[in-house]
């Protein structure tokens, strides 16, 4: 059991007293107090916040970057919304994005017709990478 600390008067000598909504309720000896804890959310790394919210503004959706990265694109939409972070607002291009071992992104980066006229975001996962690629706009001559 977790060190608990009663938050009426600061003593430690709490002990198990039932459930209350699904939740433990504690009772401290000294002061008779009863008392229930919240419930500790599972915490996710901050590393993979930053990547959700980077790959949201390379224009990817949701729930690719749900598949992606493995979090619910909930979290993803609660921290876009929590840090105010805005998508691109040109979507006459729709990025195309793969994962993929150090090997692959050599090979794919050797070759010098992969990438050309491409714009190209390379960003870590891991032990993997994943390049995001787009079209780049041609102008045309006036």
């Amino acid at each position: 059991m977790k060190h608990l600390v009663c938050p009426r008067c600061k003593g430690e000598d709490v002990v198990k007293s039932g459930v209350v909504k699904g939740r433990q309720r504690y009772r401290c000896k000294p002061c008779n107090y009863f008392f229930t804890v919240m419930k500790e959310g599972k915490s996710i790394d901050p590393y993979y916040v930053i990547k959700a919210l980077q790959l949201y503004m390379e224009g990817l959706t949701y729930r690719e970057i749900e598949r992606i990265l493995g979090i619910s694109h909930v979290s993803v939409m609660n921290w876009v919304q929590k840090y105010r972070v805005t998508a691109p607002e040109n979507y006459e291009y729709r990025p195309t994005y793969k994962v993929m071992t150090h090997t692959e992104l050599l090979n794919i980066l050797s070759s010098k017709e992969s990438l050309k006229n491409t714009g190209c975001l390379i960003t870590e996962l891991g032990d993997k990478f994943m390049v995001i690629r787009w079209e780049r706009f041609r102008r045309n001559p006036a």
